[in-house]
């Protein structure tokens, strides 16, 4: 059975469509009141290569953390606690990851990563530099994931990011990958 609508805090939001599954939850696009929105529903899906508590605590944790330095990213809108499920603002636009495939990113969006880098490393902390983590909208690139970790030269944006934010050996074989799944 397909879900047509999800309910955050008794507000029903429809769903539109799943935009991505990552380490700890799915995100759909959502409306309510002919606005769009994003519900991130928690998930408890093992993952190999990284390490839980509480997810939606921690969500909220990073959230807080990465606002409070500046990181430019949708606000937080609502939490429901029992249902695991968060309401976040809706950013309309590419993202970095779409932008890579079809050849047209521009400089002055690994620019403001840098910028963001800038903010993060003194503040001690990696965020997930996965391009399909980044929209642009009018210009200007948000990060749309709320996880951060904490600084580590090798998973800092120089020694693995880098990696994804061009057509490099690593971005094709992802991209290739993706292309056999669907």
């Amino acid at each position: 059975m397909v879900l047509e609508y999800i309910e955050v805090n008794e507000k029903r939001y429809t769903i539109l469509k799943l935009l991505g599954k990552g380490k700890g939850g799915y995100s759909y696009l959502v409306s309510f009141e002919n606005k769009f929105y994003v519900c991130k529903q928690i998930h408890h899906e093992p993952c190999s290569y990284y390490t839980f508590g509480n997810k939606l605590e921690s969500e909220l944790k990073d959230y807080e953390t990465l606002k409070n330095i500046g990181i430019c990213m949708p606000k937080l809108l609502s939490v429901d606690y029992k249902n695991e499920r968060i309401i976040k603002e809706y950013i309309d636009g590419p993202t970095i990851y779409e932008l890579i495939l079809k050849g047209c990113l521009k400089e002055e969006y690994r620019t403001q990563l840098k910028e963001m880098c800038n903010l993060l490393y003194p503040a001690g902390l990696n965020i997930d530099y996965f391009p399909t983590n980044f929209v642009v909208q009018n210009h200007q690139i948000y990060y749309i994931d709320y996880e951060c970790n904490s600084y580590m030269e090798q998973w800092n944006y120089e020694n693995w990011g880098i990696k994804y934010w061009y057509k490099t050996k690593e971005f094709i074989e992802y991209s290739t990958k993706k292309e056999k799944e669907v």
